[in-house]
């Protein structure tokens, strides 16, 4: 059956791929930005996490909307041992995200998120993403961050290219 396969890869080699629907447009953020400059990043773009590069543009990590609540979310069985009200830990919450606001994102940084290639199949990303429950992936193209593929992205080229590429 594998032989199969690669048989029909190398007589049929037009498929749907990653470059074909990816974003290279996509907003990015250094390794020292802050705690609050990705936030507005995150609320500007509309996307569920941003892509950390290096000085060469390479991938470093993502930092996601989710890890940014994480870092601030109070300890709840803390805040009820103390006799804590709900409105106590909100004022903790608070307090929390005002203190993380000028630090460096380097501790939210997921340092090895799943990636996909440019020259990957759409199915791998779409795979990847229910799988794992995941959004968005990080493009690269070796270790050099070119882009992101995102649900949406996915949706749109089976939905509008899909006819283009060789049906299995």
């Amino acid at each position: 059956m594998t032989s199969d396969i690669r048989l029909h890869e190398k007589l049929c080699p037009v498929y749907g791929k990653i470059r074909d629907v990816m974003n290279e447009r996509v907003a990015r953020v250094a390794e020292n930005s802050t705690m609050v400059e990705v936030a507005q990043l995150l609320v500007l773009t509309q996307a569920s996490d941003i892509a950390v590069v290096d000085s060469a543009g390479r991938l470093v990590g993502v930092v996601s909307e989710g890890d940014l609540i994480r870092a601030a979310m109070p300890d709840f069985a803390e805040v009820l041992k103390a006799r804590g009200s709900l409105a106590d830990a909100f004022r903790f919450f608070l307090d929390c995200g005002r203190g993380l606001a000028r630090q460096s994102i380097a501790r939210s940084i997921i340092p090895t998120p799943i990636t996909v290639g440019p020259d990957d199949e759409i199915l791998k990303a779409a795979t990847v993403m229910i799988e794992k429950n995941i959004r968005r992936l990080p493009v690269v193209d070796g270790d050099l961050f070119v882009g992101t593929v995102s649900r949406a992205d996915v949706c749109w080229g089976l939905m509008s290219k899909g006819s283009e590429w060789v049906q299995a």
